[in-house]
């Protein structure tokens, strides 16, 4: 009994070896000798079961020590699988460093705290899981928030657009311009009875020349329109070529609407001049320029001309601005409109860092339908872009001295998939009809350009054309006003393409003005400075050719002024003597600009991840700390729970499909010659059977053999 008992206790499954000796104490000899067998057939492989099942009784002998098969036998297998779902359960309880887990095993004799813990474990679970995927989601849109930071670098002075606002009548287009005039006023006179030659309003300031050999779409006239709720409106009225497709193109201002109306015609007419027409700028718009103290060179300008703002000079200054701040002596150093001015200073301070202009404000109306303002157009804006006034200019009034503050700012964006930008034209479908750096604007602009070729047949005046393209015109395209405004008011109403086409730069400056204004030049000093302003050399710039042709700032006005006016328009215009009220005052002739960085610092806006993957991270588990009080290995440890799962029941699936496959293999197995170590079928159950009590009885001997050390020899029967 003692020896059996040795033998079962030496086993590697504590369990199994437990449960025999307690079927050696209780059961007797029978059960102890099928523990054995058990015992055995775990720690033998199937040859060493065949030579013992088909050998007899062996001889002992004194054996060499051989580790490896002990030693195999002994030791624990590579992968072991759990029996049951239960006792996965339970050994993952009674392990794992989740909190409340092990309430589950050591509450199984309360069911009621059993199934507290169960439902509260699973409610932690649910909440977290709920919390994860709200997390998830919100890092799946991806928001930004910006960052601020200032920085005290040295940077370039940006580019600077002055237009005089003066639009002026190309010298090979005053006739078709006269007509319009002509035109403008019947329509004026036909919805409001205003007669130009009584009010001194006349548009008309050059003589008729030939008849023009351009015709006007006179079928296009400005209406009155009744609006919705009885609002009165005015416009005109647009069709297609073949008319059975109308729109009235409608404002809710009298001058909004003539201004738009005279603007079509505008464009229509400088459509058919050739494109290497002049541009004149003789206008001698910049009287005075300095720059950093230094007088402003000619190839600091770029010089254009825009339809409705007249002559533009872009400035592009060299190098970068040294140091911020204006004080009032550098103001009054910049206050010399002439070179001769600054020297007369014997101590005059150092020069503003910046940009001081003496402009002249001319107003001599040579369209005042297209332009109903007096002044100066000032845009600032980043070198090598594209200005545009109409979006982002501002208004400098003449008789003053205006002084612009320069702050820069500049957003850097992420890209994607935190947003959409781009770092230049490449790879954009849009080809951009600027020679200049991409702005979203431009791309805008291009956009609606390309459409208009596509949809018109031709492109509107005042944008670029794309290559093989022309312009717009009543005379070749009676219908482009209908296909435009159409056109435009879908981009109005976001309609087109164009806002998916164009993303925004993922680098961009923009700048933050600040301005004040004074009276310039002051009632007692007004006289000698444009005197000055008046004779050569007094605010003629170096670069300025000096031969053209210029006028006096001010001279007095003539005591009557005779218009003529074309035959078949609106009443005739007689000479008439001005009323006083139409003497202007010198000083609306001239405006002063001052422009310089209000300080070196420039703040730099970025986009920063909410989310990043760590940041991701660090929530997820701080909300897992939060509900289970664990780390990254508990998470490794349900998936471990998780995979052993799977296995098992991939294992217990496979094991339930031989059984059911079991009969059928059977039946083969019939025809099968039986192995020697294969017992007869009807002593597989029966230990009383003499086949089976021999194999049990060599294994209890060779059991019992190598606990003591001996090599056990089987003999035949």
């Amino acid at each position: 009994m003692t020896t059996w008992a040795h033998i079962v206790l030496g086993a590697e499954d504590a369990q199994l070896d437990f449960l025999l000796l307690r079927g050696l104490q209780g059961l007797g000899s029978g059960l102890v000798a099928a523990g054995a067998l058990l015992r055995f057939a775990s720690r033998t492989q199937t040859g060493a079961v065949t030579q013992a099942v088909g050998a007899g009784l062996g001889t002992w002998k004194s054996p060499e020590f051989q580790p490896s098969l002990s030693e195999e036998g002994r030791g624990e297998r590579l992968v072991e699988l759990h029996t049951s779902f239960r006792e996965l359960f339970t050994f993952f309880c009674m392990n794992a460093t989740m909190h409340g887990a092990i309430r589950l095993v050591c509450s199984s004799r309360n069911r009621l705290k059993t199934v507290c813990w169960g439902l509260l474990l699973l409610g932690t679970l649910g909440t977290l899981y709920w919390q994860f995927g709200l997390l998830l989601e919100q890092y799946w849109q991806y928001p930004v928030i910006m960052t601020v930071s200032v920085h005290s670098e040295q940077k370039l002075f940006p580019s600077v657009t002055l237009c005089d606002m003066n639009p002026h009548r190309p010298s090979l287009a005053r006739s078709q311009l006269l007509a319009l005039d002509a035109f403008a006023q019947e329509n004026i006179y036909a919805l409001y009875k205003f007669n130009f030659s009584v009010s001194g309003d006349a548009p008309f300031a050059e003589a008729p020349g030939p008849e023009p050999a351009f015709q006007l779409d006179r079928a296009i006239r400005l209406q009155r329109l009744r609006g919705p709720g009885g609002q009165n409106k005015v416009g005109f009225r647009l069709c297609n070529s073949t008319g059975g497709d109308c729109f009235y193109r409608a404002y809710p201002s009298g001058v909004m609407a003539v201004r738009a109306w005279y603007r079509f015609h505008y464009v229509s007419i400088l459509a058919v001049l050739p494109p290497d027409r002049e541009d004149s700028h003789r206008s001698h718009f910049v009287f005075s320029c300095r720059y950093n103290g230094q007088d402003c060179q000619a190839r600091h300008f770029q010089t254009f001309h825009h339809p409705t703002y007249g002559s533009c000079y872009t400035f592009n200054g060299d190098g970068a601005a040294q140091r911020p701040g204006i004080t009032h002596g550098e103001c009054q150093s910049g206050l010399g409109v002439g070179r001769g001015l600054l020297s007369a200073w014997p101590h005059a301070p150092p020069p503003p860092p910046g940009i001081s202009l003496v402009l002249r404000a001319e107003q001599q109306d040579h369209l005042p339908l297209l332009s109903t303002e007096a002044g100066i157009k000032v845009m600032v804006h980043k070198r090598n872009h594209t200005p545009f006034l109409e979006h982002r200019g501002f208004s400098v009034r003449p008789g003053t001295e205006t002084t612009i503050g320069i702050r820069e700012d500049e957003v850097h964006r992420l890209g994607s998939p935190y947003g959409r930008c781009t770092d230049g034209a490449e790879g954009l479908d849009v080809p951009l009809l600027y020679n200049a750096s991409y702005t979203m604007q431009a791309c805008l602009v291009s956009c609606f350009q390309q459409l208009m070729v596509e949809t018109c047949s031709c492109g509107y005046y005042v944008y670029p054309l794309p290559t093989g393209a022309e312009y717009c015109s009543s005379a070749r395209h009676p219908a482009w006003g209908h296909c435009f405004y159409r056109l435009y008011r879908d981009l109005e109403t976001h309609r087109l393409p164009c806002a998916t086409r164009c993303p925004r730069p993922c680098r961009e400056s923009s700048y933050k003005l600040s301005a004040g204004t004074a009276r310039w030049p002051s009632s007692t000093s007004a006289d000698w400075i444009l005197a000055v302003l008046g004779q050569p050399g007094g605010g003629n710039p170096s670069w300025e050719h000096p031969s053209s042709s210029r006028g006096p700032v001010w001279a007095p006005p003539p005591a009557t002024l005779t218009l003529q006016c074309p035959q078949g328009g609106a009443p005739a215009c007689r000479s008439r003597a001005l009323p006083p009220t139409s003497v202007l005052h010198p000083r609306s002739n001239v405006a002063k600009v001052n422009i310089f960085y209000q300080e070196l610092n420039y703040r730099t806006v970025d986009e920063t991840p909410v989310y990043s993957v760590p940041q991701l991270l660090s929530a997820m588990g701080s909300l897992w700390s939060l509900w289970f009080g664990s780390s990254v290995l508990s998470v490794l440890e349900l998936l471990e729970l998780l995979l052993d799962a799977i296995a098992l029941t991939v294992l217990l699936g496979c094991h339930r499909l031989r059984r059911a496959q079991g009969p059928s293999q059977g039946s083969n197995a019939s025809h099968i010659k039986p192995e020697a170590t294969q017992l007869p079928s009807d002593c597989r159950h029966d230990v009383k059977c003499p086949g089976a009590q021999l194999v049990m009885l060599q294994a209890l001997t060779r059991v019992s053999a190598e606990e003591q050390g001996q090599e056990w020899v089987p003999q035949d029967s």
